[in-house]
């Protein structure tokens, strides 16, 4: 997928994003724990850069079918840059107000960049290939946050201030506009509205595209099953701390070789996917993830002690990776461009609002059940998440792409329209 030369840039673009992405929280964390010393104020910065995903994934999605793709990714990475600066700032807690609605600001236009994306990737690269571009693309997002997190670190160790990580962070996003300026402008173009059809307002388009997922039972199935699945996972995030220091009883220099095992997995199977993608269909992976992530977290009730842990999470690591896959690349071959960002924004936004709830609720629960049986439940609700999904891709077989089934309702006109333009992997 790396010898096509749009689909290069586009990586490239991604992955230096993703970097100024792990920089800028990060570095955000770290000012607001200096500042503050204080768990609400970083649990206020939690929100304020959570809820723009919740509320905006929608909206972002329509605005991808809508206006020219490769402009939304530009204006948004070039409004990141002049916003990551006002970060500078803060210096005081006095000032923290600032950093709050600036944070919330660069969520909300960067919410707009990964639909636009998704919905152009189709565009550049062959539907046999898009298995594998995805599995590119996540692997660019794991190190690319986890590169930004680590240079955040050293950047404000050295400096002993937080205004130069930001500096940084601002040149990463102005270089992947740079990068994206490259990219054929033909290939940004909006879907063409068919001939007797008027263009809907944002928010019609919108529901509109809830709509078209409501219709198909391969999209109902992909969307309910990620959002039922963050439902279980989200309480892991929270819980996966204590349950190691309290409830194990290793040490918190533990809490980095855990997290490296599940990494180290994720990217190896990022890796892996390339190789068998052709052997099995987006639908059979995605199933068969959930069902395995289900299986390792809900293990996480009986793990004795932190060697286990780490094997455990190494093995859902394997599992994590062609999930996120899957889902992209039905979306990817299944939804028409027309409708494409819509898709892929209500995905966005519902997983975002299960994760939130399932992080929020983890305390409560533990306190009450504790954290073995929140991992336990945790684990059920992703076989749950596993069943539903087969159950409903089952219901869809044999049925006609969406492209094909919808296109009358969406305005399927512009669908592959500049895939002829790209050249061939052999080019």
């Amino acid at each position: 997928m790396l010898r096509l030369p749009e689909f290069r840039r586009l990586f490239v673009a991604q992955a230096v994003s993703d970097v100024g992405d792990g920089m800028t929280f990060m570095a955000l964390l770290l000012l607001v724990n200096t500042l503050t010393h204080s768990t609400a104020a970083l649990a206020l910065l939690f929100i304020a850069v959570a809820v723009p995903s919740m509320v905006g994934g929608i909206i972002a999605g329509a605005a991808a079918d809508r206006f020219d793709r490769r402009r939304i990714m530009l204006a948004s990475d070039t409004m990141r840059t002049v916003l990551v600066l006002g970060f500078v700032l803060v210096g005081t807690a006095e000032r923290l107000p600032i950093l709050y609605v600036v944070a919330f600001a660069q969520a909300a236009i960067g919410t707009f960049f990964s639909p636009a994306r998704g919905a152009l990737i189709p565009r550049v690269v062959p539907a046999e290939g898009l298995m594998a571009a995805n599995g590119l693309g996540q692997m660019s997002r794991m190190i690319g946050g986890l590169a930004g997190t680590g240079l955040t670190g050293v950047i404000i160790a050295v400096a002993g201030a937080a205004w130069p990580a930001f500096v940084a962070d601002a040149s990463t996003f102005a270089v992947s506009v740079l990068i994206v300026l490259r990219v054929n402008r033909a290939l940004g173009a909006p879907p063409a509205v068919p001939v007797g059809h008027a263009r809907s307002g944002l928010g019609a388009s919108a529901l509109e595209g809830l709509r078209l997922i409501g219709k198909s039972p391969t999209l109902v199935a992909t969307v309910v099953g990620a959002a039922i699945a963050m439902l279980g996972l989200g309480a892991v995030n929270v819980l996966l701390v204590p349950f190691l220091i309290n409830l194990l009883g290793a040490s918190a220099a533990w809490t980095g070789p855990v997290e490296a095992a599940q990494t180290i997995a994720m990217l190896l199977a990022g890796g892996a996917i390339g190789t068998f993608a052709g052997r099995i269909t987006p639908q059979a992976m995605l199933v068969g993830s959930l069902v395995g992530v289900g299986v390792t977290i809900a293990l996480l009730f009986v793990t004795p002690n932190v060697v286990v842990l780490l094997g455990v999470m190494f093995v859902t690591g394997w599992f994590a990776t062609p999930a996120h896959v899957a889902t992209q690349t039905i979306v990817g071959t299944t939804v028409s461009d027309a409708a494409r960002g819509r898709v892929i924004g209500a995905l966005q936004a519902s997983m975002s609002t299960t994760s939130i709830v399932s992080m929020a609720a983890a305390g409560l629960f533990a306190g009450v059940v504790g954290i073995r049986a929140v991992f336990l439940i945790g684990g059920l609700i992703c076989l749950c998440a596993a069943g539903v999904t087969g159950l409903l891709f089952l219901l869809d077989r044999g049925s006609r792409p969406v492209s094909e089934a919808h296109a009358d309702d969406i305005g399927d006109s512009a669908v592959h329209i500049h895939r002829g333009a790209v050249p061939s992997p052999d080019a």
